[in-house]
C-alpha cells in the first residue's frame, strides 16, 4: 500500500502552543477557543471555486498545522476557502458543515469529531452535488462519503508498538532483537472510540505487541487490556492523566513499577508523563520515567523527546496530507476520478471508501535533525524552545 512520497507543500504556520511544566497543569497542556476562518477572495481564487474544510479543533497543534496547510494548499491552486474549526463540539460541527453547504461549496473537506455524527450534512451534500472527501478520520454508516486521504493507521500503530518496543531494549531500531528480556510492567492507552483511526491503531500496536505479552516478555499488570478500557475519550490529555494517575494508585501500590506505557498521541503522552512525574518517576528516562510512545510529532513532546523524557513519537507529515487532500480535490472538481492506493481496506460500514494512504515516521531523539528540521518542519530553536 506504498505509494511514492507526495511533494510537501510549504505551509507558513503560526502556532502558539506553550510547553508547561510538568505539574499538575499538565506537560505542554494548553485550550483555546472556537473559531472561524476564511481564505482568500480574490477573483482567481473565486473562480476556481469555493471549497469549506472542516477541522475538529485549535486546541491541538495537529489540527492547527492541518487546517493551515490545506487552507495554503487550496488558496496556491487557485480555490477559495473557508476553514472552521468546531472546537471538538459535535453540534459545533454539524452546523458549520450546515452553514457550507447553504454558502454554497463546491467540494467539503471534513476531518470529522465524531466519525458517525455527520450523516444529515452528508445526505445534504449528496442533495446538492458536493463531493464529500474525509480527512485523516474515516466519517462512517453513509454512502455520501467520495473519498479518504490519511496515513497508513494500522502501520502507525504498529509503529507506536515498536518505538515502546525499542525502547524498553526488546528490539533495536532496524528492527533487531535486542538484549533486553524483561518481564517488562506496560500499561495501554487508545485513542477516542469515536474515532475510526483510534480502532486501527489500536489493532496494529496490540497485534505487534501481543506475542510479548503471551510469552510473559510484557505484563499488563493493571490487566486492563481491552480498548474500551484503554479508550481516551476525544484524546483529552487531562483524561489520560487521571487515568494514569488512577492506574499507579489500584495496580502500584505495592512497590512496583511501571517500565513502558503505550500512547496513541502526543497530548495523551504528556498526560501520562505529568502523572509519572508526579508519582515521582523520571524526570527523565535516565532517572527513571518509563518508556512512553506517542503520535503526531507536536513540538512540546518533540522538546521532551529531545530532552529524553518522552521516548519516541510518530511523524504523520500534514503538508503531504494536505497535498493530497488538495490533489484529490482538483480531480472531483475537474470532474476526474481521484487516484486511490487502497481500495479494500476502509470500510465505513455502508461502503469500502476509496482510499489514498501516505507513510509515517517514527521520531526518536537520534532522528528529529533529518526528519523534523531537515525536511523543513520545524526549525532548530522551536525544538530547543519547546513552541512553534
Amino acid at each position: 500500500m506504498r505509494n511514492t512520497k507526495i511533494a510537501a507543500l510549504a505551509a507558513g504556520l503560526s502556532l502558539s502552543l506553550t510547553l508547561a511544566a510538568c505539574s499538575g497543569g499538565g506537560a505542554g497542556s494548553g485550550d483555546g477557543d472556537t473559531d472561524a476562518t476564511a481564505g482568500g477572495g480574490d477573483t482567481a481564487a473565486a473562480e476556481g471555486g469555493l471549497i469549506g474544510v472542516s477541522m475538529p479543533t485549535e486546541t491541538s497543534e495537529r489540527w492547527i498545522a492541518d487546517g493551515a496547510a490545506v487552507e495554503d494548499g487550496l488558496t496556491e491552486a487557485g480555490y477559495e476557502v473557508s476553514l472552521q474549526f468546531a472546537g471538538d463540539d459535535i453540534p459545533t460541527q454539524s452546523q458549520q458543515i450546515d452553514q457550507m453547504i447553504t454558502q454554497g461549496v463546491d467540494l467539503l473537506i471534513i476531518a470529522a469529531i465524531d466519525g458517525t455524527a455527520l450523516s444529515g450534512q452528508l445526505q445534504a451534500a449528496a442533495d446538492a452535488g458536493i463531493p464529500v472527501i474525509s480527512y485523516d478520520r474515516l466519517i462512517r454508516d453513509s454512502e455520501n462519503v467520495d473519498f479518504y486521504v490519511t496515513f497508513d493507521n494500522e502501520e502507525v500503530g504498529v509503529q507506536q508498538a515498536t518505538s515502546l518496543l525499542v525502547g524498553l531494549g526488546i528490539l533495536n531500531e532496524d528492527g533487531s532483537e535486542g538484549d533486553a528480556t524483561g518481564p517488562f510492567n506496560i500499561e495501554l492507552f487508545a485513542g477516542s472510540l469515536d474515532d475510526n483511526n483510534a480502532h486501527f491503531f489500536w489493532k496494529g500496536a496490540i497485534d505487534t505487541l501481543q506475542p510479548y505479552i503471551d510469552e510473559g516478555t510484557l505484563v499488563v499488570k493493571s490487566g486492563q487490556t481491552d480498548i474500551e478500557q484503554a479508550a481516551t475519550l476525544r484524546w483529552s490529555q487531562e483524561t489520560a492523566q487521571k487515568r494514569m494517575e488512577d492506574l499507579l494508585t489500584a495496580a502500584y501500590g505495592d512497590g512496583s513499577k511501571v517500565d513502558g506505557v503505550l500512547s496513541p498521541f502526543d497530548g495523551i503522552s504528556r498526560g501520562i508523563i505529568t502523572a509519572l512525574q508526579n508519582a515521582g518517576y523520571g524526570p527523565g528516562i535516565d532517572a527513571g520515567m518509563p518508556i512512553v510512545s506517542g503520535q503526531d510529532a507536536e513540538i512540546a513532546s518533540v522538546k521532551l523527546i529531545a530532552d529524553g523524557v518522552q521516548f519516541a513519537t510518530i511523524f504523520k507529515d500534514t503538508r503531504k496530507l494536505a497535498d493530497q487532500a488538495v490533489v484529490t480535490a482538483e480531480a472531483y472538481l475537474a470532474g476526474e476520478e481521484p487516484e486511490a492506493n487502497d481500495t479494500e481496506t476502509y470500510d465505513n460500514g455502508v461502503k469500502v471508501v476509496p482510499s489514498f494512504l501516505l507513510e509515517s515516521d517514527i521520531v526518536y531523539a537520534d532522528n528529529i535533525q533529518p526528519l523534523l528540521v531537515d525536511s523543513g518542519y520545524y526549525t532548530a530553536e522551536q525544538v530547543e524552545s519547546g513552541q512553534a
